[in-house]
């Protein structure tokens, strides 16, 4: 079930992706990096279509991928690699006219249709391919940062659309590009972000026990030392989604009026309560 999950998701991520660069992106003729932004390039000076150069430059970046960094890799980008060029001519035939006229329109739209398709993808654990592939290699073979050769290399390609594009199409595509990076960030983060609550009171015990019984929440104590009084006590701290936050506040004051609070938002937690059942 877990890996039809993930086909699953990678199918319905390029599906959503080929709708936004094919349907907004293409159509409003704006600039993108990765493959995409190279066949966009290749598109403008050689005339080829653009799914045709994606799919060329995915098949080759797989061959490249799968030998140098594995057969785990190869499975998990094969689906991206080959569907996505046959979904995205698709849709470059399906959708012949704009389907708005307004550029900031066209450009809010792909951002948040691209970063949707991208994040399902990438939140499924697979890859989009293309350009995805030569930051990983380089990681892997030189210790280069991913982040830092994808930044690189989306800079690189953009400049070269500026060759054939206008100031004005270059701005909005930054736009794009922060839109649809955002998204992303939000996709992989959504449904996993939780509270961390770190409480200092004389009252640790009790209130201890009372997250443990009432909000069926884990607990640790974790040892500490009052910087005024020179105090060794116990600071309890606990994790919890959003909603449990207003009904820990008002356990906390039940016990101690004058209790020390900290709380921080946390990206992701897993474990027991979270990723895992409380009980087996």
């Amino acid at each position: 079930m877990k890996n039809l999950k993930t086909i699953v998701s990678v199918f319905v991520g390029n599906t959503i992706l080929a709708f936004g660069i094919g349907a907004f992106l293409m159509k409003a003729q704006l600039m993108m990096g990765g493959g995409t932004g190279i066949a966009l390039a290749l598109n403008h000076y050689l005339k080829l279509p653009v799914s045709s150069i994606v799919g060329v430059l995915n098949i080759v970046m797989f061959v490249v991928g799968a030998l140098v960094l594995g057969r785990k890799f190869a499975l998990t980008t094969i689906i991206s690699t080959f569907y996505f060029p046959v979904i995205l001519a698709y849709v470059e035939k399906t959708i012949t006219a704009p389907l708005t006229e307004d550029l900031m329109l066209a450009t809010l739209i792909s951002g948040l249709v691209i970063g949707l398709g991208i994040g399902i993808v990438l939140r499924a654990g697979a890859s989009t391919g293309g350009m995805d592939i030569p930051p990983l290699i380089l990681n892997k073979k030189l210790g280069i940062p991913v982040s830092a050769s994808i930044y690189v290399a989306d800079v690189t390609i953009l400049l070269l659309q500026m060759t054939f594009s206008s100031l004005e199409k270059a701005l909005y595509s930054l736009i794009l590009i922060l839109v649809y990076t955002t998204v992303i960030d939000k996709i992989m983060t959504i449904g996993t972000q939780q509270m961390q609550a770190k409480i200092i009171s004389t009252h640790y015990e009790e209130i201890n026990q009372a997250i443990q019984t009432r909000l069926d929440r884990g607990t640790t104590l974790l040892a500490m030392k009052g910087g005024y009084l020179k105090q060794n006590s116990y600071e309890v701290m606990v994790v919890l989604s959003n909603r449990e936050l207003v009904k820990l506040n008002q356990l906390v004051m039940e016990f101690d009026p004058k209790a020390f609070m900290i709380i921080n938002k946390v990206n992701e937690v897993r474990g027991r309560g979270f990723t895992l059942r409380k009980k087996d």
